[in-house]
């Protein structure tokens, strides 16, 4: 009874026009997905596909607290205009702004984690493997948003590129992944770090500036 009431408190309005705005009925009233009252609904076009078992809860986004966290200046913010996909469970925190161009693809691997007032920004594509997480005020971005060009012949150079991070990896607490990043499966990305190019090696910490290997054949859980 507890538990049932619980869950119907988190049941706003904003979860019922997410869910209803995505999903066929039969999904929707499920509610697979949890939207805090504290989101920012700034555009809900696109497309939300679900790749699990469907299920109350699967995915909650605007939830949960760090030390960090400060909810009165701050919310979550979903603009989407693309695709998100998710591959089951995902968490994403308080202050999160998702950002999703038209015809770009935002993926989600299963239990996918995200700490307090991260973005991720996809105008090509970004996909997350499975079990990994990111920690607090980190930035994913596959585009400039801008465009610069060859004053000679005015060709445009800065297209976005794909992001691809790996499964089981840990991006530590501000750090920027830019344009085609590639950061492999079982790594651990340092705190502060920037992430422009495809790092080597399984199983290694990455940090430093340049970015380097920091150790390798490490293993990491939450």
């Amino acid at each position: 009874m507890i538990k049932a009431f619980k869950f119907l408190s988190r049941i706003n309005l904003k979860s019922i026009i997410f869910n209803f705005r995505y999903f066929p009925f039969k999904t929707a009233i499920k509610f697979p997905v949890l939207i805090s009252s504290n989101v920012f609904l700034h555009k809900t076009k696109g497309r939300v596909i679900i790749n699990a078992p469907i299920r109350t809860a699967l995915i909650q986004i605007g939830y949960g607290a760090i030390g960090v966290t400060d909810f009165k200046r701050s919310r979550a913010v979903w603009e989407v205009d693309g695709d998100v996909v998710f591959n089951g469970r995902a968490f994403i925190m308080h202050g999160c702004k998702i950002n999703v161009f038209k015809n770009a693809e935002l993926i989600f691997g299963d239990d996918f984690n995200m700490s307090t007032e991260c973005a991720i920004v996809a105008a090509k594509k970004i996909t997350i493997g499975n079990h990994s997480g990111i920690s607090w005020e980190s930035l994913v971005m596959d585009t400039d948003f801008h465009h610069i060009a060859d004053e000679a012949t005015g060709e445009v150079f800065n297209h976005p590129k794909e992001i691809i991070i790996g499964d089981n990896v840990w991006v530590g607490c501000k750090c920027t992944i830019l344009k085609g990043a590639v950061i492999p499966s079982g790594s651990v990305v340092a705190a502060n770090s920037m992430v422009t190019k495809t790092l080597s090696g399984e199983n290694s910490i990455f940090g430093g500036n340049p970015m380097r290997v920091l150790k390798t054949g490490i293993k990491w859980w939450y």
